[in-house]
């Protein structure tokens, strides 16, 4: 009889786990079939050598016509085969080259950060920023957010295919934009062992007190208008389905205290809803003062976090 209630409760697992991505689907549209061995064809169109690290410019084929334009570093001087972190960028018209150590913040440089210490990074563009042009919508999909997820699941095939890497040892890390586009990559994808996010969240019914039709533009998914009257008590899913499809995972969340963006409190409402569905420790989250950004000290600690568990 336990051996039956061990099974039934794995089968409710399950279960639970499907309609909440297909919740998620019902907004953002349905996941393709991806065939993770189709030929990525990496193409280098720069290289840049310090004594840390290799930065370069690549393209990686998504699907077929579709390259994506992205930043590989390949850290030096360390043998073996290494952890990796995909780095996805805020809402920033230089894209990928922010993670990649360009422009003036160097809070947000966090591919070159990690790749500094030891880890292999992928800094991809999001649809419509840095060198990355595309319709999405033409493309056949519903929404940009879905092309995101498509796009970061063959940067996890393209780690995965390095000799430089550790296949089973693989992060994703994201501010902003990218703090939210590393829970969604990270719910759909079970390679990923550890995510951060950035100022990423909160619940819909606390983004920017219920008005969520800045999630329904066309760099967003614009069923939450079309479909679901931008309401958020119409919505299939909230957030706390995203964190609860990410555990048993390890998940580091920095959400301040006086985010403009993310109302903090919403993101204590997300975390209580959720925080029993996560082992000890796999949970962490940090609540600095100041606005919408990702300190110093705040990423010494999420770097000690992604550390334990891919170094462990």
């Amino acid at each position: 009889m336990r051996s039956i209630g061990l099974t039934l409760a794995i089968a409710a697992t399950l279960w639970a786990a499907a309609t909440r991505l297909s919740r998620m689907e019902q907004v953002m549209g349905s996941l393709p079939q991806i065939d993770h061995k189709a030929p990525l064809d990496i193409r280098v169109l720069e290289e840049e050598r310090t004594a840390k690290w290799i930065r370069r410019k690549i393209t990686y084929l998504s699907e077929i016509n579709d390259r994506v334009p992205a930043y590989l570093f390949l850290p030096l001087g360390v043998k073996g085969k290494h952890p990796a972190v995909l780095c996805l960028h805020q809402t920033t018209k230089i894209g990928k080259a922010e993670p990649a150590g360009f422009g003036p913040k160097p809070n947000l440089h966090y591919a070159l950060e990690l790749a500094e210490r030891g880890y292999v990074t992928l800094a991809p563009d999001y649809p419509n920023f840095g060198d990355y042009k595309l319709d999405v919508y033409a493309a056949g999909y519903a929404s940009a957010t879905m092309k995101g997820i498509v796009n970061h699941m063959r940067a996890v095939d393209l780690l995965q295919s390095l000799p430089e890497v550790d296949p089973k040892r693989i992060g994703v890390v994201g501010h902003s934009l990218g703090g939210h586009n590393s829970l969604f990559v990270a719910a759909f994808d079970k390679r990923i062992k550890v995510a951060v996010t950035s100022c990423g969240f909160n619940s819909f019914f606390k983004y920017m007190n219920g008005n969520i039709k800045g999630w329904s533009h066309n760099g967003y998914m614009p069923r939450i208008a079309t479909l679901f009257d931008a309401n958020p008590a119409r919505m299939p899913f909230d957030f706390p389905d995203v964190l609860a499809e990410i555990a048993p995972r390890a998940l580091f969340i920095n959400a301040p205290v006086d985010d403009a963006n993310f109302e903090v409190s919403g993101v204590y409402d997300c975390l209580r809803a959720v925080e029993k569905q996560f082992p000890k420790g796999r949970l962490v989250a940090m609540h600095p003062g100041g606005g919408h950004d990702f300190l110093p000290e705040v990423r010494e600690k999420a770097w000690a976090f992604v550390d334990h568990q891919l170094r462990k």
